[in-house]
């Protein structure tokens, strides 16, 4: 098995170690997948792999495919919480569906749920919530230490919620929208930003995306990009204009953002997530 750290990916070293070693698995969190995608894939061979995973956030569809095209190697990704085991995913041998969390793992009641505890309908944005009744689920956490009032607030019901939004389609397959409190609200208008970075990954001028709610005095909050741009792309404002026509083309048009900003990196866990909260903090700055 070989993990990757995304602050210490070299890609192109990756995939030299991948063909030269008898890897089998290879684990890797987004940010390395979106960095070795953007590598020259044809004409690879890769000498012992048999399996690709990914977690540790949702992995743009358009990353998927595309490593599947070149590779011809499904990944499979899974989803879960410091708080739980693997409540869902995509496991060996189960259809996959580019871009989904996969279905419940065995024995798990994982469900989208409303503000009152009822199970949606599929294709309805909810809360993911963890059956916790009549049984306690093995692996669940008690609780966080010396705060019995953030305990008390991931129970809804019989439920546990996890803090994610998402849908849940007719096959029982789970779509993320984001967490809880990175889902934008304008004008009324209730926008994923996983929805708006996927789109911005499939034009080439995108190595990276951030989306988070900006303030606006209109609109309460626009949608805001914080964009790593690929080699040979410089910033601009014909750029971002172009980056805005293809978000509006690729989803809806009230969904593109309307604030662009070139940066070199993105804020990172160490295991390669997007610290969204940080870019967040930082345009909410002073308006509290």
């Amino acid at each position: 098995m070989f993990a990757l750290h995304a602050n210490a990916v070299d890609p192109a070293r990756v995939l030299e170690w991948l063909s030269r070693f008898p890897v089998t698995v290879l684990c890797a969190p987004p940010t390395a997948y979106r960095m070795l995608v953007k590598q020259p894939l044809d004409n690879l061979r890769f000498k012992s792999l048999k399996h690709c995973v990914s977690a540790g956030e949702p992995l743009n569809p358009e990353v998927i495919d595309v490593w599947r095209e070149k590779t011809g190697f499904q990944i499979c990704e899974g989803y879960g919480q410091t708080e739980t085991t693997i409540l869902c995913g995509v496991f060996d041998g189960m259809p996959a569906k580019a871009g989904s969390m996969g279905l419940p793992a065995p024995g798990v009641d994982l469900d989208v749920i409303d503000e009152q505890g009822a199970r949606l309908p599929p294709d309805v944005e909810g809360d993911v919530a963890l059956s916790v009744e009549p049984e306690r689920p093995a692996g669940l956490f008690l609780g966080y230490r010396d705060d019995a009032e953030r305990t008390a607030a991931t129970r809804r019901g019989p439920w546990y919620l996890t803090g994610d939004r998402a849908t849940r389609d007719a096959d029982g397959y789970f779509w993320f929208v984001g967490r809880g409190d990175d889902v934008i609200i304008s004008a009324g208008y209730r926008i994923g930003p996983f929805e708006v970075e996927s789109a911005l990954i499939e034009h080439p001028a995108v190595s990276e995306s951030a989306v988070v709610a900006s303030p606006d005095e209109t609109r309460g909050e626009v949608v805001k990009a914080f964009i790593v741009l690929s080699k040979g792309y410089e910033a601009s404002e014909a750029l971002a204009g172009e980056l805005q026509a293809h978000v509006k083309r690729v989803t809806a048009p009230y969904k593109y953002p309307r604030k662009i900003e070139f940066v070199a990196s993105l804020p990172k866990t160490i295991s390669g997530k997007i610290i969204r909260k940080e870019l967040r903090a930082k345009e909410w700055a002073g308006k509290a």
